[in-house]
């Protein structure tokens, strides 16, 4: 049945609230009078939207008081929660399609390099040394700050990056997407604010949407953040934390400057703000370069990070470090969400790869392999008129602006009628302004095949 369109809006409203949580099953609808003049509509028009809503069985009346929520709602779905986006430029959409392919599948737009680039010789031996261990291991529950030789081990990577930590600071978890969760659920309440860059990496702005905060957007450039409107944002929005990366950010590949984290440091302590260094790419630099954690402590800093894009994405484990009374809190999260930390199967391996020696070696040259792989790649693109925004200095990503007049998402669209995914810029975009940036993942461009679809496709478009 078609209903008028402010009817229809009005509709929309309420299942929009609905869906995001903002009324709860059971709770009173706004009264008619106060809806109508928040909408801009006539009261009339909202009777017939809520009787409409009741007839769907969504909300539900009470003789004399009023609408109601139904207890029979629909679940909360992430994906309902902001804007409607074209499907091609929906971070979910662009996940599922990179992580649902099969092999045969070009994923220039996918975050992790193929299977031959990693270690698995490295993996394999691990995998016989832990076959042997003591059925504890390969039956009991994980303790609830995770492996303990992981951990140390961990501890002293730290110490050599300038980070002094002890070992029970550090909380393994089963990735660094499930650690942001955990501190999200410790930091955040419904309606609260937190600062983000744009472009930033596309699963910070979905966990976000998914605990129901309000987004503030900073732009990136090629030194950073734009610290002047950082400062400025923070200040006026009061937001409860900011997250990045300092090492080699995702998309950009901008790496943090030793004076960009003083300033941050700075405007943190001033504005009581929290800062989220998530490190999963500090890896691939040939050098270490300032982390926050470093120059300023744990006192407002929270680390996180994983092994998937170094090691292995099958293997899951991340680790958040951060002061011990939060450290303490979330290891409660941890426990009440999934009963202890990641696979006492999984630390072990990548413990026991992480102490291999031939680790280091892998490290090395995948660093150098990546270095050439950015240089032919950028070269390649540029024939094609498509323009490297930064070369960083490791890494797999190169942020690139398309020619004049071409559209990522366009391209993103045209792209899966080739059997290939790409990550058109507004993926990464809060507020949507980057449809004439993609993101190509170096690693995963070795067939020449991806550049002459690349090429046709924009002849056509």
């Amino acid at each position: 049945m078609v209903y008028g369109q402010q009817t229809q809006r009005v509709m929309q409203a309420v299942r929009s609230k609905i869906s995001s949580r903002a009324l709860e099953p059971g709770e009173k609808l706004p009264s008619i009078r106060g809806f109508a003049a928040v909408m801009k509509v006539s009261p009339s028009t909202v009777v017939e939207a809520y009787d409409r809503l009741a007839a769907d069985g969504v909300i539900f009346a009470r003789k004399g008081a009023g609408f109601y929520v139904s207890p029979r709602t629909q679940p909360f779905s992430v994906s309902e929660f902001g804007p409607h986006l074209d499907r091609e430029i929906d971070p979910f959409w662009v996940s599922r399609q990179s992580l649902d392919t099969g092999p045969d599948m070009l994923k220039p737009g996918c975050g992790w390099m193929p299977a031959e680039w990693m270690p698995n010789a490295s993996l394999r031996k691990a995998m016989r040394h832990v076959s042997k261990a003591d059925d504890h291991l390969l039956s009991d529950y994980a303790s609830t700050r995770g492996g303990v030789n992981l951990r140390r081990l961990q501890a002293r990577q730290f110490a050599a990056e300038g980070i002094e930590v002890d070992p029970n600071q550090i909380l393994l978890t089963n990735s660094a997407t499930q650690s942001l969760d955990l501190i999200c659920r410790f930091l955040l309440r419904p309606g609260d604010k937190v600062i983000i860059s744009d472009p930033c990496y596309f699963n910070f702005r979905a966990i976000l949407a998914a605990h129901q905060v309000e987004v503030v957007s900073v732009p990136y450039t090629k030194t950073g953040v734009d610290l002047m409107q950082f400062e400025h944002l923070v200040a006026e929005h009061k937001p409860r934390f900011y997250i990045s990366n300092s090492a080699l950010h995702n998309p950009t590949g901008v790496t943090l400057s030793p004076q960009a984290a003083h300033k941050l440091l700075t405007v943190a302590a001033l504005h009581d703000l929290i800062l989220i260094e998530d490190d999963v790419f500090a890896e691939f630099l040939p050098e270490t370069t300032p982390r926050l954690t470093a120059l300023g402590g744990f006192d407002r800093v929270i680390h996180l990070g994983s092994f998937s894009k170094t090691l292995s994405a099958s293997v899951r484990c991340g680790y958040i470090a951060a002061k011990p009374e939060w450290i303490e809190a979330l290891i409660d999260l941890q426990v009440a969400t999934s009963f202890g930390g990641p696979s006492p199967i999984a630390t072990e391996l990548v413990y026991h790869c992480l102490s291999d020696g031939s680790y280091r070696k892998h490290m090395d040259a995948t660093r150098i392999r990546l270095a050439k792989a950015r240089r032919e790649v950028s070269a390649n693109l540029e024939e094609l008129g498509i323009q490297t925004w930064l070369i960083p200095e490791g890494g797999f990503y190169l942020w690139c602006k398309l020619p004049e007049g071409i559209d990522a998402a366009d391209l993103a669209r045209a792209a899966l009628q080739e059997n290939m995914v790409l990550a058109p810029g507004d993926v990464f975009s809060p507020t949507q302004t980057m449809g004439e940036f993609m993101r190509f993942n170096v690693s995963q461009m070795g067939n020449p095949v991806i550049y002459e679809i690349l090429s046709k496709m924009m002849y056509r478009l």
